[in-house]
């Protein structure tokens, strides 16, 4: 059997790097791609192929497909982990910043899904893996566009699933708690940045000091665990749908699915220390 190649996006750090290093380790030939290559010279040292590649420019994604498959004849897993949390009161956060958080963590995920499908489809065999979030099922304040994505992600990938499992494809869907990563600063500084006057100023500052807090880091898992259950879903004879994985993601779902709106919003005020 030839050797199975996989495609993890936003591989720099976090998630990304450590399932790129996870599926090297279960024998896939591996491609990790971001932005900079020069932040990929840590995982090339473990045999994982860098790539160049911005996922909001179509030139780079194609080329990118064309490259792996040019170079193995084969993709058998895509593992869409792109992306960051633009956070901001809705009223706040300009348009063009709110489209740029769509094209990284939807439309880019979604386009290299287009361009890896008709090679998935050819061998009859294949995985595309959304990462999405424990954000995509639940909400938080000032977080509406990155909440956004999530749930547009989580519909667009049961969707991909329906249409694509009579040509043997697989549609994973991973959604991480608390996560130690670069994600809880970026979205800290992008809070800081659009809401740091006006309206929403004591908002911003509770939800800051929440993401930042050293209780918050405590809490959050490595991670590891996330690449672990990516590991579980590409070597599943059937895997399931979903998984879900890191600190606080089952609690925090459950609760969704029990407690009325009103009762969940009392929930995610007051976890993150919103004025009355």
């Amino acid at each position: 059997m030839p050797t199975k190649t996989a495609l993890v996006t936003g591989a720099s750090s976090g998630i990304g790097e450590a399932t790129a290093l996870k599926l090297q380790k279960l024998g896939y030939t591996v491609y990790g791609a971001a932005r900079r290559t020069d932040r990929l010279e840590g995982l090339a040292e473990h045999d994982v192929r860098p790539l160049a590649m911005d996922v909001t420019d179509e030139d780079s994604m194609r080329a990118g497909i064309e490259k792996i498959v040019a170079e193995t004849g084969r993709i058998d897993v895509l593992v869409n982990n792109a992306g960051y949390g633009s956070y901001g009161a809705l009223e706040d956060v300009s348009l063009d910043e709110a489209r740029y958080q769509f094209e990284v963590n939807v439309f880019g995920a979604i386009r290299l899904a287009q361009l890896a499908l008709p090679h998935m489809r050819t061998q009859r065999a294949g995985t595309v893996i959304n990462v999405t979030s424990m954000g995509g099922k639940i909400y938080t304040p000032l977080g509406g566009w990155y909440h956004g994505t999530k749930f547009a992600l989580e519909a667009l990938s049961d969707c991909l699933r329906l249409e694509t499992k009579s040509f043997g494809i697989d549609v994973v869907v991973i959604e991480p708690g608390s996560i130690a990563t670069e994600w809880g600063a970026i979205a800290a500084d992008k809070l800081e940045k659009s809401s740091n006057s006006g309206a929403y100023t004591a908002h911003a500052a509770a939800v800051v000091s929440t993401i930042r807090s050293e209780a918050t880091t405590k809490r959050s898992s490595p991670p590891s665990v996330i690449a672990d259950a990516i590991g579980k879903a590409v070597t599943a004879r059937r895997p399931k749908t979903r998984y879900i994985a890191g600190s606080g993601a089952r609690p925090l779902l459950v609760l969704r699915r029990i407690l009325p709106d009103r009762a969940f919003d009392t929930v995610m005020s007051r976890a993150v220390g919103l004025p009355r």
